[in-house]
């Protein structure tokens, strides 16, 4: 079915969303059915109104006299969807209110276009900014449960989380040492009219002012960059590979931090990528492929590693566990609809069972990465002390250029023009 309205189909999106699907298993193919000239606006008033959605739906409730019914639930999409792109969008504002209320025939739910209409124009007759309302902006940019658990743990950066959040990424790239070094990527990138910055961008990492088309990017499909966050890049520098090691990469799709680790030390015996579907592992070849690198591929569940990887065989270890995501929410904003503080007791007991599944892989005096994209103590310190008392194991001293120090590790936060929130603990084997 094609749908021709990209704010019917944004609204659709969100609706699913809360019905509890994750945007990753499902916008690509909803994309797809848009005409490709719709596609952007639709991706913006998708994530934007995600982005912002506790705010938004506080304004929504401001302007209705009862809740929306459940199965008319893509109709409070389409009317939060609506608020975003009057608050936030160039879009003039007659513009959004015809095509807005239009959306509810595309919706097949014509009866809402009163509500729709009335609600949206009551807005645009405000001549204040509800977000100036607030005494606490920052509130309004987690869900309550994700707030109160943040502000309790980091009352001093709260605010900085708060507004990474709700805002879009920046663009950074890797550059592969194996092809070019860093310095003449960036004139190469200059030349080409894009404005970069090294600032805190670790020894291979670049910063875009602007966003650019991959396809665009100047040898991008001869392996000369990669696009990946500043945060998630530390992971290569904190691990160290060295010469002769054999190295596996536990929880390894995209295939970004295993990528950089060989071209940071192409001389390894072995980098094993090891994911646990063979849709993920694909993502991986095509990554390795594209930027001229070999690795040894392996479908298993990593806290059950398959027969193959012998007890004490292993150099080092990199475990970038699946968690929250709650540092990269910005990236993934459906999280604040999906994530619920009930989640996070098993996102526990799954990490737990990969380092548990881990660890005999490791030789003596092997080590170790453990990594979270979450700003959860639970899943983080927590975690690496449980399973510390459990295993005779050092965790190492780190320490990188942006983010706090923690009792187990390191935390990255997320910042508006940096990278995104994430953990590192690195746990060391004894020799004997």
């Amino acid at each position: 079915m094609t749908m021709g309205s990209p704010r019917a189909a944004a609204a659709r999106t969100i609706y699913r969303v809360l019905c509890g699907e994750s945007l990753n298993h499902f916008f690509h193919d909803m994309l797809s059915k848009l005409d490709e000239r719709r596609r952007p606006l639709c991706q913006e008033l998708v994530y934007g109104t995600l982005r912002e959605w506790p705010y938004v739906i506080s304004v929504v409730e401001r302007y209705l006299d009862r809740p929306i019914r459940r199965k008319d639930q893509d109709v409070w999409a389409l009317i939060c969807i609506g608020i975003y792109e009057l608050d936030h969008l160039r879009t003039p504002a007659h513009a959004v209110l015809s095509e807005t209320v239009s959306s509810t025939r595309e919706l097949k739910k014509p009866w809402a276009k009163g509500l729709v209409n009335g609600v949206l124009r009551s807005h645009q007759r405000q001549e204040f900014n509800w977000s100036d309302e607030l005494t606490k902006p920052a509130e309004y940019a987690l869900p309550d449960w994700l707030y109160d658990s943040l502000a309790e743990q980091y009352p001093e950066n709260i605010v900085q989380i708060a507004e990474a959040a709700r805002c879009k990424p920046p663009m950074a790239l890797r550059v592969n040492r194996q092809r070019t070094d860093r310095d003449h990527y960036a004139a190469t990138l200059t030349e080409a009219g894009a404005t970069v910055s090294t600032a805190n961008a670790g020894d291979d990492g670049l910063v875009l002012s602007s966003p650019m088309d991959v396809a665009e990017l100047p040898h991008f499909a001869d392996g000369w960059a990669s696009v990946q966050d500043i945060s998630a890049q530390c992971a290569g520098a904190l691990l160290a590979p060295k010469e002769g090691e054999r190295i596996l990469d536990a929880c390894a799709a995209p295939g970004g931090k295993a990528c950089h680790l060989l071209e940071i030390q192409p001389a390894l015996k072995e980098l094993i990528a090891m994911d646990i579907s063979e849709s993920r592992m694909q993502r991986i070849q095509e990554n390795c492929d594209r930027l001229g690198l070999r690795t040894t591929m392996l479908i298993a569940d990593a806290s059950k590693p398959p027969a193959e990887l012998l007890p004490e065989s292993l150099d080092a270890i990199l475990a970038d566990v699946p968690c929250s995501a709650t540092g990269v929410m910005r990236r993934n904003p459906d999280i604040k609809i999906l994530r619920q503080a009930g989640d996070i007791a098993s996102f526990t007991i799954q990490q737990l069972a990969i380092l548990k599944g881990l660890w005999p892989l490791l030789k003596p005096g092997g080590r170790l990465l453990y990594v979270t994209c979450s700003l959860l103590e639970q899943e983080n310190d927590s975690v690496i002390e449980t399973f510390n008392l459990a295993n005779d194991c050092t965790i190492e001293n780190i320490s990188l250029g942006q983010g706090l120090a923690t009792k187990k590790g390191w935390q990255v936060l997320p910042h508006k023009t940096g990278g995104d929130g994430l953990f590192f603990s690195l746990i060391r084997k004894p020799k004997t």
